[in-house]
Formats: structure tokens, C-alpha cells, sequence
């Protein structure tokens, strides 16, 4: 995963072009295309055959091993192609044009899916082999409605926080020390900045979209209810509750001095650097961090410098982040032959060829029956034991992810209050609900 932020204003239009121009007169919107399936062979010979796979442009490779594998197996041919940056904008504007893949990532969430509007477009997976297969966390992803349209291929990221450990030593933190309460975690980067040189955070407001971590962690004590009524527009985003982690965010982290002098213009390349050099005790981000640092130093470096914790606004929880990598789609195309395929080609990837394509991609396993290949950094350990008792950020959620990294970093900058910050993430949820023609908006 890298950043995985949904540009929601500007996919008002495209949501509103997909629900008019996406649907495939060829294949109607029959919600039963699982019906009567017969059991799949994922190694089924398919000569002849060849698949299209959308991927954004930073992900292009992430499918090789397994593409590799099944045209190997098969004799079909997979073709990747890469969609422009903004992945999550360019989409739904090609697929509003008519052109639309075999197979494609997508972000398996509530808040992303409805903006490839899945019932029109999309094969319903619920009766394939390797629904079953999955952990608990990764069976509630890839879901609208009752139906599943998305396979899940790799684990969501973890939110949690990542530390140096020559900086917790020098201040005298040890594990029994770690938070159990966001309050506690604040306590904590006052000991940091207390008895080390070492800022308490690095917060990357150059980038912006890191920004809303720290207010994301502040929100997990809220109910299924109180979510349920703010995608029904009984709740708002300016909700006190809200309100008060953006203000405990700015009050007590920012302007108390537990972020790097220069956090309004900190980057996330620079979040790696400072934390590995202890110029930073904590940082709060998800597994693109940790990928970061898988690719610049080796397993036994990451265990002797970096350690992770997870935390929540009440507990010692960690928080699962979907992003475009962890979900596949299928798509109706009027060619039962190629849906057929791309059936098969899932069916592949989460069967027969699911070990080797983790050990390849040295991630976790999302299948509790495949075990997590080894000489994974002790960090990644950790975030797959988080993992089942992990909550949802609020992608997960609510069925609009408002740009909130946008306006908190208007308020780093002092242009807009706590409730203002609240207001323009209200307004743009209910703007894009609205288009989304969602019930209450």
C-alpha cells in the first residue's frame, strides 16, 4: 500500500457518469451470475484465452508471480495494463466511456467499491472456493449489500505505531510502558521529548495524507450505530466527538510540541528517515511505512532499530486500513468464456498458487490455513497478530471517505479551525452521498 486517498470530490462526476454509462447491456444486472456454478479447476487448460487486468501505475508488478503462474498452468494470457495516476479517479471515468477490463484492482471497502457500481458491473463471488478460506477481517471486505464482489488477495494494512528503539531505551520506555489508550500514547511522546532529543512524532503535513492518523485512532470508540446513522445523514462528521479529536489532535500533539519542527512540511520518505536516525521516537502510519523500510534495509536491521504497537483511542488495538491492493474485481463483460476465466484465474491465485505468491510478495497470508511465509521483520509479525482484533478506519466505515487529510492540513497552516475542518469534511460527505444518491442525503 502507499497512500490509498480517494480524491472524493473529484469522483462526484464519475460516480454519477458510472451509474448511467457503466452498466453492459449484454449483461444485465441479474445479481445471480453465482447461481448454478459449477465447481471451478483452478489449473483447467484455457488456450485461446486472454484476460485484461487494470492495476494503478506503482502496482503493476504486484500480480507477476501469480499471472506467471496461471498462464503457465492454463495456457490463457494475462495483460496488465496501468491506468494513469489518479488510479481511483481514472477508473470510473474509463469505465463511464465503455471500456472496462477482465480483472482489476480495487479497494474492497464501502466507502470505494460503490464507485465502480458493482451491481451493474460486476460478477458476484460469493459461491467461489475461496470464500471460506478467508480470515474474519478479510470475509467483512469486498461486501455491498450482502454480496461479495471483490476477492481478497492480501491482508489490509495495519494503522499502528511504528518506534525507534535506541529512542525508547534512552527515555526510559520500556513494553510494559505501552499505551492502552490514545491519552496514554500522548503521554508517552511527552517522556520522549522529555528525556531525548528526539521529537515525539514525525508528522508528514508536506504530503498531507498521513495528517489523518492521528485523528482516524481518536474515532474507534464510536458504535456500528453511530456509523450506520451517519451513512443514513443522522449523523455528521461535525459530531463533538469529531470535533474534539481534531481539536485534541491540534491542542495537544501539534501545538504542545510533540511533532517535528517542521511537520507542516514533513514528507513520508522523511518519516522513514527520521525515525530510523532517532530523530523521531514514534510514527503513526499503516503498512506502507513498513514496506518503506523493507525496501531500503534487511529483516534482522528493521529487528534491531524498529518495533511496532497497536493503539487505539481506549485500548491496545490496532486499526485495519483497506487499500487497492488488498481487493480484485471481476467484471461482467458479456463473454461468459472470459468470466469463466477470470473465475478461474481468482480461483487460481487464492488456491494452488497462494503460498508461492506470498512467499514472493513476503506478506502475510489473509487464508488462516496458509501460513505466513518467514523472515518477515518482527514489525509485520506483530501487525498480523493485530490483525483479527483490528477496527476499521473510518474507509471501512462510512460510505464516503471524505478528503479529511486536505482539511487538516488547511488547519496546520491556520486556515481553518477544528470546526471548519469538521464542516468541510461534512459537506463534502453529504455532497458525494448525495450523487452517490444515497438514502438520507
Amino acid at each position: 500500500m502507499n497512500r490509498r486517498v480517494l480524491p472524493a470530490l473529484a469522483l462526484i462526476c464519475a460516480a454519477g457518469l458510472a451509474a448511467t454509462a457503466c452498466s453492459d447491456p449484454t449483461a444485465g444486472d441479474s445479481g445471480g451470475d453465482d447461481a448454478g456454478q459449477t465447481a471451478v479447476n483452478p489449473t483447467a487448460r484455457l488456450e485461446g484465452v486472454k484476460l485484461t487486468m487494470w492495476t494503478a501505475q506503482n502496482t503493476v508488478n504486484a500480480p507477476k508471480q501469480v499471472i506467471d503462474a496461471f498462464e503457465k498452468a492454463t495456457g490463457a494470457e494475462v495483460d496488465t495494463q496501468a491506468i494513469p495516476d489518479l488510479y481511483e479517479q481514472n477508473v470510473p471515468t474509463k469505465l463511464a466511456s465503455g471500456d472496462r477490463p477482465d480483472l482489476m484492482f480495487w479497494q474492497p471497502s464501502i466507502s470505494t467499491l460503490p464507485f465502480v457500481q458493482p451491481q451493474q458491473n460486476l460478477l458476484t463471488l460469493d459461491a467461489e472456493p475461496w470464500v471460506s478460506e478467508l480470515g474474519d477481517t478479510e470475509k467483512s471486505l469486498g461486501v455491498i449489500d450482502g454480496k461479495r464482489y471483490a476477492a481478497i488477495v492480501t491482508s489490509p494494512a495495519m494503522l499502528g505505531v511504528y518506534y525507534n528503539k535506541d529512542v525508547f531505551r534512552q527515555a526510559g520506555i520500556a513494553e510494559k510502558d505501552f499505551p492502552r489508550s490514545y491519552d496514554e500514547l500522548l503521554a508517552l511522546g511527552h517522556k520522549v521529548t522529555d528525556k531525548t532529543d528526539a521529537a515525539a512524532f514525525y508528522e508528514a503535513g508536506g504530503d498531507k495524507w498521513p495528517l489523518q492518523w492521528q485523528m482516524q485512532v481518536q474515532l474507534t470508540d464510536l458504535d456500528q450505530q453511530w456509523w450506520a446513522d451517519l451513512n443514513a445523514g443522522k449523523k455528521k462528521w461535525t459530531d463533538p466527538v469529531v470535533v474534539g479529536a481534531i481539536k485534541k489532535y491540534k491542542d495537544k500533539l501539534l501545538d504542545a510540541g510533540l511533532a517535528q519542527k517542521n511537520y507542516r512540511t514533513g514528507t513520508f520518505t522523511g518519516q522513514a528517515d527520521a525515525l530510523w536516525k532517532g530523530e523521531a521516537g514514534m510514527v503513526l502510519n499503516v503498512t506502507s511505512f513498513q514496506s518503506q523500510l523493507q525496501a531500503k534495509y534487511s529483516t534482522a536491521e528493521i529487528d534491531k532499530r524498529i518495533g511496532w504497537f497497536p493503539v487505539a483511542n481506549s485500548s491496545a488495538t490496532g486499526l485495519y486500513s483497506p487499500d487497492q491492493t488488498n481487493g480484485v474485481v471481476a467484471f461482467k463483460t458479456g463473454d461468459e468464456k472470459r468470466q469463466n476465466a477470470a473465475r478461474q484465474f481468482l480461483a487460481f491465485w487464492l488456491g494452488p498458487d497462494y503460498p508461492d505468491y506470498i512467499k514472493a510478495m513476503k506478506i502475510p497470508s489473509v487464508q488462516p490455513s496458509v501460513p505466513t511465509p518467514g523472515g518477515l521483520p518482527e514489525t509485520s509479525k506483530a501487525q498480523v497478530a493485530a490483525l483479527p482484533k483490528a477496527i476499521g478506519v473510518f474507509q471501512a466505515k462510512a460510505i464516503v471517505a471524505p478528503d479529511t487529510h486536505l482539511y487538516l492540513a488547511d488547519m496546520i497552516f491556520g486556515k481553518k479551525s477544528p470546526q471548519q475542518v469538521a464542516q468541510a469534511i461534512q459537506d463534502q460527505f453529504a455532497q458525494v452521498a448525495k450523487a452517490q444518491g444515497a438514502p438520507g442525503f
